[in-house]
């Protein structure tokens, strides 16, 4: 007897089980002055509520009534706005933004495959030639002869940090000239020409750049290798996503028919009074 009445039960209770599951994005769950809120803006708010750590901290059952509540009170307040041509205007670019998303969404949903971030890596680094870099200090005056003072007085044994520290204008100056490590093409090219002819640890003849003239010390150099492609991986698949998502978007826009309306006088978006009307 026992054993037919949880039977029964069970029985009784799995049409509303069905029911739970039917639901869709559509289901009704409040009315405010008969407009309807959906379950489908209730997840589509929750998605939102996902980027506030608060938010998503929360329970399903508590969220779903602040979320409600919210819903309740826009719409409430939206009964009370006046539709114009600026709503209107304002709806429909919120409008065709979402459908927009949507599509590039599509997009991105198929991850770059590891035969296409290889053949971006090849595009980016196989054919690049190792690059030469430097490491060097400097000595920013404003004049030839301040410049060739400092020269003369390296050339006696002064040390070269305490002297940019004393006497450059640069900003580098405070870090005894230091400018870290940097290619030839990150710097003016008189500077870079210097830096290039020089051997390590030379002290440079005063050289004039658009800042002012420079004494320059080479501390080192190296060959800047391409990175290895796992060092990369990420951004070299950041990259071809974005590649794909302008490449649909060029598609679709030079697919899609466009007819310019001649003669609008680009003045008229300044008469702002345009979106009053009803």
């Amino acid at each position: 007897m026992l054993k037919t009445s949880i039977l029964a039960a069970l029985l009784a209770a799995a049409p509303l089980a069905v029911l739970a599951q039917d639901k869709g994005a559509d289901t009704v769950v409040a009315t405010v002055n008969g407009t309807p809120i959906t379950l489908g803006e209730m997840i589509v708010m929750k998605q939102a509520a996902a980027q506030d750590p608060q938010m998503a901290e929360m329970g399903d059952g508590a969220l779903y009534e602040i979320m409600l509540d919210q819903l309740i009170q826009q719409t409430a307040v939206a009964d009370a706005g006046q539709e114009n041509a600026g709503v209107r205007a304002q709806l429909e670019i919120q409008r065709r933004n979402t459908l927009a998303a949507a599509a590039i969404t599509e997009v991105t949903k198929n991850q770059p495959t590891d035969e296409e971030i290889q053949a971006a890596y090849d595009n980016l680094f196989a054919a690049e030639e190792p690059a030469t870099e430097y490491s060097a200090a400097h000595i920013l005056v404003d004049t030839e002869e301040k410049a060739r003072e400092i020269k003369t007085q390296l050339d006696g044994g002064a040390d070269f940090g305490t002297l940019a520290e004393q006497s450059s204008t640069g900003p580098s100056g405070p870090n005894k000239g230091d400018l870290g490590w940097f290619s030839a093409d990150q710097m003016v090219k008189p500077f870079a020409d210097a830096v290039s002819a020089m051997e390590k640890g030379q002290i440079s003849d005063p050289v004039q750049t658009e800042f002012g003239w420079h004494v320059i010390k080479l501390n080192d150099t190296r060959l800047r290798e391409a990175p290895a492609l796992d060092e990369v991986r990420d951004q070299i698949s950041q990259m071809v996503l974005r590649d794909k998502v302008q490449a649909e978007i060029e598609r679709l826009t030079s697919e899609a028919t466009v007819e310019k309306v001649e003669g609008i006088d680009p003045a008229l978006m300044n008469k702002t009074e345009l979106l009053e009307a009803q």
